[in-house]
């Protein structure tokens, strides 16, 4: 409990500080209540901070009534601590003003934080809410009515600020996206091959005395044929990749191989994630 309200603290402010240096000087408004409250800054001159616990506390409210008050907890203190590491860091000078280093530095930072409260099982409300309750009443997949609310923010940034500015906080979007997953989901990618082979069974004790790896037999069947036959399966890091098919090139060089990325591994032999 008490490391995922540390999470969720240290995520919040990161999230605050790239607001603050990268998004809001440039104009970045890509998508959320933290894109609406550049637009009402601009519009109005109200500090963001104020725009921004304006609008997560209805939405706070309106989820405890309509999602359940397990889940709109979850979201309580990031809808609150957000705004509040916002206004306590409005005075942070920006180091830049290029929009386009704005938008992927901003767009990191904010992902690096939202990857942090996500790892802390948290959110930080917002428009992220009113995705969920247009979720549950209306049937819409999570991820479309997400884009949908981000698309509009960033279209009405189009409006008030310009359509290049809308341009550039497409790209911090995009970035702070693939942030997440590299906070989530860690920098090192595993590979996970499968091995196709008349000889699984002395391939598979090559791996396992040469590689020092573990693996599974799949039972598996011919399209064509019909025949049963294994399918060896096999997670190896990366340095591992070029050993591994020189070793089943040396017991069988017909065999088939396929080899593809695995975000996260768990289990004995790789690092864990969580």
């Amino acid at each position: 409990m008490f490391i995922n309200l540390f999470l969720l603290m240290l995520g919040s402010f990161v999230i605050a500080v790239s607001f603050n240096l990268f998004l809001l000087p440039g104009g970045i408004a890509s998508g959320g209540v933290s894109g609406i409250s550049i637009l009402v800054q601009r519009v109005t001159g109200i500090p963001p901070a104020y725009t921004q616990w304006a609008l997560n506390i209805p939405l706070f409210i309106a989820g405890l009534m309509m999602l359940g008050r397990r889940f709109a907890l979850q979201t309580a203190i990031g809808s609150i601590l957000l705004p509040l590491f916002v206004l306590l860091t409005a005075d942070w000078p920006s180091p830049t003003h290029n929009a386009l280093l704005a938008a992927i530095y901003g767009g990191i930072g904010v992902g690096i934080g939202l990857g942090l409260v996500f790892r802390g099982r948290g959110s930080t409300g917002g428009l992220d809410l009113a995705a969920q309750i247009l979720h549950k009443y209306t049937g819409l997949r999570l991820g479309l009515a997400i884009a949908c609310f981000d698309g509009l923010v960033i279209a009405a940034a189009g409006f008030i600020i310009s359509p290049e500015n809308a341009l550039y906080a497409l790209i911090g979007l995009f970035v702070t996206s693939k942030t997440i997953d590299v906070v989530q989901t860690g920098l090192l990618v595993s590979k996970v091959a499968f091995i196709i082979s008349d000889k699984a069974d002395l391939i598979s004790t090559t791996v396992l005395n040469d590689l020092d790896r573990g693996l599974t037999k799949l039972d598996a069947h011919g399209g064509y044929t019909g025949e049963a036959r294994s399918v060896l399966m096999v997670v190896v890091g990366q340095n591992e990749v070029s050993k591994l098919k020189l070793l089943v090139k040396s017991v069988d060089p017909a065999a088939f191989v396929i080899i593809s990325d695995t975000a996260e591994v768990l289990g004995e032999g790789f690092k864990h994630t969580e």
